[in-house]
């Protein structure tokens, strides 16, 4: 048995395979449920259960989006203080949509909530429902520096690492794009925003 070209074919499967996995992992839309395209926070898609397995729609009160608004007061002079609002502002949107979807025990990464009663979000379920809370601030008139950008990713398992996906901004200044990352940590707390040259590069937190 020529071993050279078993050992060959064995990887040449895994790769295809894997490459596979992960433009399914990275590709909510082929879950076939329903995203909504302009949300509102009278009306609004969240995601959760793995690869956006699951959607609602749910809606926020008059008095929870005020709260979310209040995050940008005083007004951002720089558009690193507003990078600093957005994160302030998802972190406490995750815990307000955590209520209506019992993610609140939510926990960073994809192994730490195994076993967990709470609805699990993993990195397409974060970056999917972080744009929609950066799209309706958008829309509210809230940022300043920034607008929405698409959702990146990066990483096809055995070529370049693990799939990972981000929610992302772009400076309208500079046009410098940012990764904003929930995923790494439990819900509610602040997403790490990096620029994503950065991010792209295989970034992860420190002690992660």
């Amino acid at each position: 048995m020529n071993y050279q070209k078993l050992l060959f074919g064995i990887l040449l499967f895994s790769v295809l395979v894997s490459n596979a996995a992960a433009v399914n992992l990275l590709n909510p839309e082929s879950s076939g449920k329903p995203q909504i395209d302009d949300p509102d926070p009278s009306r609004f898609s969240v995601c959760y259960g793995n690869t956006c397995h699951t959607v609602e729609h749910i809606s926020l009160s008059p008095q929870q989006w005020e709260a979310v608004r209040e995050f940008f007061l005083p007004l951002a002079e720089t558009p690193e203080q507003e990078r600093s609002q957005i994160a302030n502002a998802i972190a406490y949107l995750e815990v307000e949509v955590g209520k209506q979807i019992n993610s609140l025990g939510d926990r960073g990464g994809n192994l730490k909530g195994f076993g967990s009663s709470s609805n699990q979000l993993d990195c397409v379920d974060e970056s999917t429902n972080s744009t929609s809370y950066m799209r309706m601030m958008e829309k509210d008139g809230l940022f300043q520096f920034h607008r929405v950008d698409k959702k990146r990713q990066r990483g096809f398992l055995i070529i370049g690492g693990w799939p990972h996906s981000t929610a992302a901004i772009q400076e309208t200044g500079s046009g410098k794009r940012w990764a904003v990352d929930s995923w790494f940590h439990d819900n509610g707390t602040k997403p790490d925003i990096v620029t994503m040259k950065k991010w792209k590069a295989g970034w992860r937190p420190e002690n992660n």
